[in-house]
């Protein structure tokens, strides 16, 4: 399928998969996901655009029943069985120090860096959190591009996550995201949607 600028754009398949037939998932079919697709959305994700390309979401893709035990206790009541059932739960992070990886990822502006370091603690959170929540945009659209259903999720304990997870510090935890083939017999009716002339203008 072409658009009118001739440059190819998705068929209405591909688009509701990714869109208009997509769900939010709460409750997972006994189905576990294949290590090397986790690979695949991260390989996806990570060409989304961020500011600079500071690239600085950083992902735990929790698996293991030891460590989902871990993960657990920090959720809050209402989420615990929607975590503790799906195969995979991704705790997507930000990382606390990312312009170190500038001359990694932007060679050609080596001042970024220092520029980013020079920054009060405030803007360099700001900063990290805007790249690092589009890049979970980009996440969640990666993972139902290769098959999976995704239920992102915010009900959780951040400072437990990161005392679990990041003991370090070096990463803040923003969101959870659990990974897996949904069970579409749980989904609820879907929700409205804002029609167009209510959120949107064009001047």
């Amino acid at each position: 399928m072409s658009s009118p600028s001739n440059r190819p754009s998705l068929d209405d398949t591909a688009l509701g998969l990714l869109f208009s037939e997509a769900r939010t998932h709460g409750a997972w079919l006994d189905r576990p996901v294949e290590p090397a697709l986790l690979r695949r959305v991260y390989e996806l994700t990570k060409m989304g655009p961020t500011s600079a390309n500071t690239s600085p979401l950083r992902i735990t893709f929790v698996t293991s029943a030891e460590a989902k035990a871990r993960l657990l206790p920090a959720v809050y009541a209402n989420n615990v069985e929607k975590v503790r059932t799906a195969p995979v739960t991704a705790v997507l992070a930000w990382d606390r120090t990312f312009w170190e990886k500038l001359p990694q990822l932007f060679p050609a502006r080596p001042e970024l860096r220092e520029k980013l370091v020079g920054l009060p603690p405030p803007l360099q959170e700001r900063f990290g959190h805007q790249s690092a929540y589009l890049s979970a945009g980009y996440f969640i659209l990666a993972a139902r591009a290769v098959g999976l259903d995704c239920g992102p999720l915010g009900g959780f304990d951040s400072a437990a996550v990161d005392a679990a997870f990041h003991p370090d510090k070096s990463w803040g935890s923003l969101l959870l995201c659990n990974l897996g083939y949904g069970d579409s017999t749980r989904l609820f009716p879907r929700l409205p949607r804002l029609a167009f002339d209510e959120a949107c203008r064009v001047e």
